[in-house]
């Protein structure tokens, strides 16, 4: 709501004088060069500057810097209020403190900070003049050494994974014909992960909501810089030793993503725009006749009444809720578009507008009355998400729609987009009311809450959803966000083009996505602009089979980019991909519960699970893991048909489409060529492989000791496999696989109602393999009534006994290189033993 202070607040920041209504005093400490314990960690002071370390955990410190021995309000809107009053047992020290994983050591003469771990190795250490400050303005800087790489950031740009060498700037903006070198883009995720230092892997969170900036190693090779023109000097460091950990404990700071509905991770359909409701039902014939597993289709803007959010256009969407009724009756899920801007539209009867008028929900000029902005609609106002009460309000516009049936929502626009302006967005000096969480009440300027407004946004709606549906799953995408809209929607990489830098860079944006906390995004597949060329569809399409968000989407005026465009053969291939997406649910579902209790993303760099991988001399630049078991190759110069190598990591891999192993396994005997096209040589513990490009192959390896569930083809996830689940087990070290399964859709899991279990195999002494059930968790009962078991490698006849002694199955010859039988579901433990010698 707006209040008359904040024209005079607004006047003073954009003059830089500092005066910020939410500060209040700190305790002041000891005189200067005197370090100070504290609960949980340290203050220094240094002149009028002073410098506060906390930690929250044995591996999470906090640091914060105040100008003039004042502190600003301790609030956060990516870090939620009962994880920032954390604190870790701490040891002192003369000149700082340790904790069970982190020795923090500052220099009272410079303030200068040190982290290691216990043995003494750097994790992150400040230069010689660590901080500078020029008003509201501030320059952190820490070293980077040689050998270090950064990750994160979202889904910055910039042509390569490894962010190091580069300056980016966060401050969202729809950047549409964006390309590799573009920056800013649409997100602000001020989160980052160096890599190769002396102490591991660490992260670092900067979080400061203003235009803030990152230069590393650009502008002096061996320096890290980071600052921004205003606001609270706040930031968290992360330490691993690993990756893993440190994106498990970012997420541990801003939260997980909550369980997505399983029809989220099915093929989506897409494109701006179905023009009406009729279209839409010949796009799910079509999907249908060809036989192409599909769980949702999207509307974008043209389905309202004039571009206006919260309507329908009657004429061309005349019953949007038998629409809805008879896509699901398909197994199709819909799902709309609600951008945050509202039609300004007085005495017209469009309740969005007025009922937001007499509540005061839209952000206002300096001079109080409400900005009005053109977009889509025409003129438009927008709603002031940093108030609890604006979000509220928000929420309850989509209760028609969810009465309708529509199953998720779409916010594009919310950087926010505003058209006809120098900057298109929000001049600096509009207003927000912040009223939320363990924010105080007062006033801000758009300079301040620019970067959270997009994920403000998408926590409106996921919260008015949660309202309305409470006992289903929210599913909200969203384009704009800052560090922890995780929370709140999954995300793609927005506005795209058909080309084939395009699908390498999306293959950079999604993993750096994956990396900084968002596990659920995609990119639009084919592009958004331009149109893609058969073979480039095609490609994509495999590809994006892989990725965790998979949607097809174009724009209006481009060529119509739907899998069966280009003939019958392009179709065999993207439907055949479309397949395996659909039969590889079960490790896709499977990830997905593994990442809303752990962080760990879907989607991942090789390095996540194999860290020796960073030395391999092959062109790593497009290879990825889906989880830790599959890893997927594609061509680094997808549109030439010139040979490359792929280097997989040690510890063994079988091809994915063959079975077939490619390097040695537990025995090391010698590895075998999976195809003609493929010729190994080993090196070491890895190997390197040389793959010949062909447009309906698509290299993908599954580790040596994974158990990978797969399931019969269904259409959607609506429909019920037929037969039995199927078990693919890969000798290898670690052998193990995870099953997990809900309904897909109600919060039923969160009471209990859901299966999960671990399978996993080993070799004896007498060289037989042991599959071991463990006990199920849960008390949900699954689809299948049968397993049906493959062990891949295996040369030599086999008998396969049960948990009673009972022989199972025998196989006399060795033909195949496999043993395949069927066991009844087990939900308790119970070993099955295979007799024979494996490789």
């Amino acid at each position: 709501m707006y209040k008359p202070a904040c024209r005079l607040l607004a006047v003073a920041l954009l003059m830089g004088t500092g005066i910020a209504a939410h500060a209040r005093p700190a305790s002041v400490p000891s005189a200067a060069g005197e370090i100070r314990q504290q609960a949980g960690g340290i203050e220094a002071r240094l002149g009028a500057t002073v410098l506060r370390v906390t930690a929250l955990t044995d591996a999470i410190i906090r640091v914060r810097v105040a100008r003039g021995g004042t502190f600003p309000e301790d609030a956060s809107w990516a870090v939620p209020h009962d994880v920032r009053a954390k604190r870790a047992a701490v040891t002192p020290t003369s000149d700082g403190f340790r904790t069970d994983a982190l020795v923090v050591k500052v220099d009272p003469k410079t303030l200068a900070l040190t982290v290691t771990d216990p043995a003494g190795k750097v994790i992150t250490a400040d230069t010689a003049q660590p901080i500078d400050l020029d008003g509201t303005a501030f320059t952190l800087r820490k070293a980077l050494p040689i050998g270090e790489h950064i990750y994160g950031l979202g889904d910055k740009t910039g042509g390569t994974l490894d962010r190091r060498g580069k300056t980016f700037v966060d401050w969202n903006t729809d950047a549409y014909g964006f390309d590799s070198s573009t920056d800013p883009i649409y997100k602000s995720i001020p989160f980052f992960i160096g890599v190769g230092g002396e102490g591991g892997s660490y992260g670092v969170l900067l979080d400061n909501t203003w235009r803030t900036w990152f230069d590393f190693g650009h502008k002096a090779a061996d320096t890290l810089a980071m600052g921004g023109p205003d606001g609270p000097i706040d930031y968290y460091i992360i330490a691993g030793p690993t990756t893993r950990e440190v994106v498990r404990r970012y997420t541990d700071l801003t939260g997980k993503a909550p369980l997505a509905p399983e029809w989220a991770l099915g093929y989506q359909q897409s494109r701006y725009s179905y023009m009406s409701a009729d279209e839409t039902r010949r796009i799910a014939a079509t999907l249908r006749k060809d036989a192409i597993p599909t769980d949702v289709i999207w509307l974008d803007i043209d389905f309202q009444d004039r571009n206006r959010p919260f309507t329908v256009d009657k004429h061309t969407f005349p019953n949007l809720k038998q629409l809805a009724a008879d896509l699901d009756a398909q197994g199709i899920k819909l799902v709309t578009i609600a951008d945050l801007h509202v039609a300004a539209a007085p005495n017209q009867g469009y309740a969005p507008y007025d009922t937001g008028i007499k509540a005061d929900a839209f952000v206002h000029n300096p001079d109080g009355s409400v900005f009005v902005g053109p977009v889509w609609p025409g003129p438009s106002v927008f709603p002031d998400f940093t108030d609890a009460k604006v979000r509220a309000w928000w929420g309850s516009n989509f209760k028609a729609f969810v009465n309708d049936g529509v199953a998720g929502f779409w916010n594009d626009m919310n950087e926010p987009s505003v058209f006809e302006t120098p900057t298109m967005t929000m001049p600096l000096d509009i207003v927000h009311h912040v009223a939320s969480d363990d924010f105080a009440p007062r006033n801000a300027t758009h300079a301040e809450i620019h970067n959270v407004f997009g994920m403000e946004n998408t926590r409106a709606t996921y919260d008015g959803i949660k309202a309305l549906r409470p006992d289903e799953r929210a599913f909200v995408m969203t384009r704009a966000s800052y560090a922890g809209g995780q929370r709140y929607a999954v995300t793609w990489t927005g506005d795209n083009s058909s080309t084939w830098d395009h699908l390498r860079l999306s293959v950079h944006q999604l993993i750096n996505l994956g990396l900084s906390g968002f596990a659920y995004a995609g990119a639009d597949v084919g592009g958004f602009t331009g149109g893609p060329s058969p073979e480039l569809l095609t490609r994509w399409f495999e590809i994006a089979a892989f990725t965790p968000i998979f949607r097809d989407h174009a724009a209006k005026g481009t060529p119509r980019a739907e899998p069966w465009v280009d003939g019958p053969e392009q179709l065999a291939i993207r439907r055949r991909f479309v397949e395996q997406r659909y039969r590889l649910l079960p490790y896709i579902y499977a990830l997905a519960d593994q990442n809303a209790r752990t962080g760990d993303p879907l989607m991942r760099p090789v390095f996540y699970d194999y860290p020796d991988a960073a030395a391999a001399t092959c062109d790593q630049s497009m290879d990825f893991t889906l989880g830790r078991s599959l890893l997927v190759a594609p061509p680094p110069k997808m549109e030439s048909p010139e040979a490359y190598d792929v280097c997989l990591p040690k510890g063994g891999w079988y091809d994915y489409w063959t079975g077939q192993a490619v390097i040695a396994t537990a025995s090391g005997e010698p590895g075998t060529p999976v195809n003609e096209q493929i010729a190994a040589a080993p090196t070491g513990d890895a190997v390197r492989l040389t793959e010949h490009p062909a447009l309906d192959r698509l290299p993908v390896f599954v580790r040596a000791g994974t158990i990978l569930p797969r399931q019969p083809l269904v259409q959607s996830t609506a429909e019920t496999p037929e037969g039995p689940l199927s078990l693919d087990i890969y000798p290898g070290p670690d052998c193990a696989g995870t099953l997990y399964l809900d309904d897909g859709h109600s919060m039923a899991f969160e009471r209990g109602d859901y299966l999960r279990q671990t399978v996993r195999c080993s070799t004896d002494a007498n060289g037989n393999l042991i599959i071991d059930f463990g006990p199920r968790d849960g008390k949900y009962r699954p689809w299948w009534r049968q397993i049906a078991l493959t062990v891949h490698d295996w040369r030599a006849a086999a008998t396969v006994t049960g948990p009673d002694g009972r022989r199972v199955a025998k196989r006399a010859g060795a033909a195949a290189q496999t043993v395949a039988f069927t066991i009844p579901d087990t939900a308790s433990a119970a070993r099955f033993t295979v007799s024979g010698a494996v490789r």
